[in-house]
């Protein structure tokens, strides 16, 4: 144990030796609560979508255990380039190792015009009919918004309607809605 140690602190492997003891304490931090993982993304040199804590620590974690590794191998003038090799290393193997990793993450889901598609809705303008109309329709979120909307034949509806959103007509831009009358 203590050859390990004095080796984990002896140059070259000593740099990366600090930062892995920064990345434990910042898992520990993130283990207990006291600090979210859903931290920003990690975009530069190719490290987009995984949490940059994740991409730091795999890459100082792989940076430590090649210098480590290097360190045993190398002597005299070479083991001044362990650093840097071992740094080249670590950015190939944590390419390689978030690339799965990638699609494991949870993506923000944008909400589109769709997710109003079987909404309740309340007629805002005067008049919809098959050539006008707007209306106010409530998200799952809780918000609002006011959209076009059409009807169908000869459905006329005037302001403070019920309707039911059917159909979104991505050409037109609007909703496509049909009288509703609820059932109290």
């Amino acid at each position: 144990m203590s050859e390990f140690l004095h080796v984990a602190l002896d140059f070259p492997t000593v740099f990366f030796s600090f930062l892995l003891i920064v990345v434990v304490g910042y898992w520990v931090v993130v283990i207990t609560g006291l600090f979210d993982l859903d931290g920003a993304d990690a975009p530069w040199l190719g490290f987009g979508g995984v949490p940059a804590g994740v991409t730091l620590s795999l890459l100082i974690a792989t940076a430590w255990l090649l210098s480590l590794i290097g360190s045993q191998f190398a002597t005299g003038p070479l083991l001044w380039a362990v650093p840097a090799v071992a740094l080249a290393g670590g950015w190939l193997g944590t390419r390689a190792l978030i690339s799965p990793l990638r699609g494991l993450m949870a993506k923000e889901i944008l909400p589109s015009r769709g997710d109003f598609v079987g909404r309740m809705c309340v007629i805002r303008t005067g008049l919809a009919s098959h050539d006008f109309g707007q209306a106010e329709v409530t998200a799952a979120d809780g918000s609002s918004a006011v959209v076009q909307v059409r009807t169908t034949g000869q459905d006329r509806l005037v302001r403070g309607d019920n309707a039911l959103i059917f159909e979104y007509d991505a050409d037109g831009e609007f909703f496509w809605v049909m009288p509703y009358e609820s059932e109290h």
